[in-house]
């Protein structure tokens, strides 16, 4: 059968970025940033984002919390990314971000309000521009590409400098319509968007491997026309590196970016899963091996910058920060009843108006000593 002949129409390539290896070595010189103060700087606020998690984790154990999604092994991609973004910036977060969030200067109060179902947890009080956390899936990639229209827009008409927005998402996402949807149209109005992908291996209980054919999460932007790059998500230099320099891109006019950071997630997807029934143990001691926080540690005393003393320090001092947060989270005085019903709707509707002034009505019998139906 006759074949006929074709000719080559495009093709592309893959790079990945790396600079400490699994081992805490480097494999290139680090970049000017990387001073001994960023290292450790950093090295702390992934430390102080497990500890966050730990202590969210035992509080739903005993319930005091709701259900907690960790982000256990996951540091470097959040401390990463939320170092790199500057404080005019608007970070689109979904639910796995505790150490972006500490970056971003939300405070630990603010995190565990928020998933105890307080939604005053979610008025950031030191990020004004961000937006809540986003639980459903790929849904923020697309308030993303909106808030970066918007940016865009507005330094259109107004000539003041251009401004950007991060949008954060695991692999998973990269499966739903929502995610190629915004990106197809990041790209085709070459928004100032970077979309950071938590390539974590798992998708709740779904391996990588089952939700897609692709050899990696990063080609998938080549479909939208925009710049992709993989980074290794456990190297917290390497992911500053890239989102820094995509932001900087992106506030030059230069449009979107993807950036696929694999790491491997170290916990159950949620406090609601058990991931033993699904994943193997040697696979998951080996990940242990290769984590964040272990890798930048051995780079910090190899290189004399770290020592005992210094951990104990840190420690002690993470402690009484998590000891203060957990103070002032525990003296909030408790929402309203009816806050339910305060952020859904720009005006309530006249369906709901009888029961939000029954559970209003409700709650101040309460606080009267009346009693009251609960």
């Amino acid at each position: 059968m006759h074949k006929p002949r074709l000719q080559l129409q495009a093709s592309f390539d893959i790079a990945f970025l790396q600079f400490l290896d699994k081992r805490g070595q480097a494999t290139q010189p680090l970049p000017e940033f990387a001073t001994p103060e960023w290292l450790t700087q950093s090295y702390r606020q992934m430390q102080l984002a497990r500890m966050v998690d730990d202590r969210a984790v035992k509080l739903q154990r005993t319930g005091r919390l709701g259900t907690y999604p960790s982000s256990l092994g996951q540091e470097a991609i959040g401390v990463g990314t939320g170092s790199a973004l500057l404080a005019e910036d608007v970070y689109c977060p979904y639910y796995r971000e505790t150490g972006a969030f500490l970056e971003r200067g939300v405070l630990i109060e603010e995190i565990l309000a928020n998933w105890g179902g307080d939604e005053r947890g979610q008025q950031f009080q030191h990020a004004p521009h961000d937006l809540p956390i986003c639980v459903p899936i790929a849904t923020q990639l697309l308030h993303a590409a909106g808030v970066g229209f918007a940016l865009k827009y507005h330094h259109q008409q107004h000539h003041t400098p251009l401004q950007a927005a991060v949008a954060s998402a695991g692999e998973g996402a990269t499966s739903k319509g929502d995610f190629y949807e915004a990106i197809n149209i990041a790209g085709v109005w070459k928004l100032p968007v970077v979309f950071v992908i938590n390539n974590n291996q798992w998708a709740i209980s779904v391996p990588r491997r089952a939700q897609t054919a692709t050899a990696t999460i990063a080609q998938k932007a080549i479909a939208a026309g925009i710049p992709a790059l993989q980074v290794d998500g456990n190297d917290v230099v390497a992911v500053h590196w890239a989102v820094r320099d995509a932001l900087n891109r992106a506030r030059s006019g230069e449009g979107p970016a993807l950036i696929e950071a694999l790491s491997y997630r170290l916990c159950d997807h949620t406090t609601a899963d058990d991931a033993s029934r699904y994943r193997g143990e040697e696979e998951l001691q080996l990940a242990w091996q290769w984590e964040p926080i272990r890798r930048l540690e051995t780079y910090l005393r190899e290189q004399e910058i770290w020592s005992d003393a210094q951990q104990q320090d840190m420690s002690r001092e993470l402690a009484q920060v998590m000891e203060r947060a957990l103070n002032r989270w525990e003296e909030r005085a408790p929402e309203p009843a009816t806050a339910i019903f305060d952020h859904l709707y720009a005006q309530l509707p006249e369906a709901l108006y009888e029961q939000y002034d029954q559970l209003r009505d409700e709650q101040r019998l309460r606080e009267a000593g009346g009693g009251g139906q609960q």
